[in-house]
């Protein structure tokens, strides 16, 4: 609003801000569908053509009610602001190479059908074992776990669905619906865990490499795992290795080619 409108934000460096926080919060901070009405009416005051990016992601919000928002147009175009499309060309123009108004198509991922009543999962080669996440808390370790087959009482004790994401990291959901937590490695021998995802690859960038291994650039190294404990870590790439062969349900090659091109594998 404020660029459109005829104003400016700026960063300035070595800038200092202070907020001072009550004990108490003396309003309802909205949520639910509450929060979507006032998403939606952001949208349809400022968005112009952009807004149906918003409900190509959020469907549900398409047909909520925004109320009356005739007062908040008439505003908008008694400031002359300028449309969304030119903030987004002139300002923002850096902001869909980090958060691309439609969702790119992910490398791999293993989905639920739940037709079948199936889960697919991130499955081991060497052992059979699926990678699981307990639902554990951030920073702790992956593990392996017998692979959920149906989605009763076990499916909601253990994460087993993932996405090897357009942004080159692992994430825990399907494409649609990915976490915001991400598999982590920092050295050749580490425990492979879960922290959040910081969008920057590093020690969440990975490759899924035509061997079914998956290999660790920052470590140059692969994700392997041992059946008698369990656990999950890196080791020094063995593609004969089955322990380090990993199998998701579906993949892309045109986007794993992508990523793998112009890197020394």
């Amino acid at each position: 609003q404020v660029w459109m409108c005829g104003g400016r934000m700026e960063d300035i460096p070595c800038s200092r801000v202070g907020h001072i926080y009550r004990k108490y919060v003396p309003y309802k901070v909205p949520t639910g569908v509450s929060l979507a009405r006032n998403l939606k009416r952001v949208a349809e005051v400022w968005m112009d053509e952009y807004a149906e990016f918003i409900y190509q992601r959020r469907p549900e919000y398409r047909h909520l009610s925004a109320g009356d928002v005739a007062a908040q147009k008439e505003l908008r175009n008694n400031l002359n602001c300028k449309s969304f499309k030119w903030f987004m060309n002139e300002v923002a123009w850096d902001l869909p190479k980090f958060y691309p108004p439609v969702e790119p198509p992910a490398a791999a991922w293993g989905e639920a059908n739940w037709e079948t009543n199936l889960l697919f999962q991130i499955r081991n080669v060497g052992t059979g074992l699926c990678v699981d996440t307990k639902h554990g808390a951030l920073g702790s370790p992956l593990r392996l776990e017998n692979c959920v087959k149906d989605r009763g009482e076990a499916a909601w004790n253990n994460v087993q669905v993932f996405t090897f994401s357009w942004r080159e990291d692992i994430r825990p959901g399907d494409p649609q619906h990915t976490k915001k937590f991400c598999f982590d490695a920092i050295s050749h021998s580490s425990p492979v865990t879960l922290y959040d995802c910081h969008g920057m690859k590093g020690n969440q960038l990975w490759r899924y490499r035509k061997d079914k291994t998956l290999y660790h650039p920052v470590s140059s190294s692969c994700m392997d795992c041992s059946e008698s404990d369990r656990k999950i870590f890196m080791n020094s790439c063995n593609p004969s290795s089955p322990t380090q062969q990993w199998i998701f349900e579906h993949t892309n090659s045109t986007v794993l080619e992508k990523f793998n091109r112009n890197i020394d594998l």
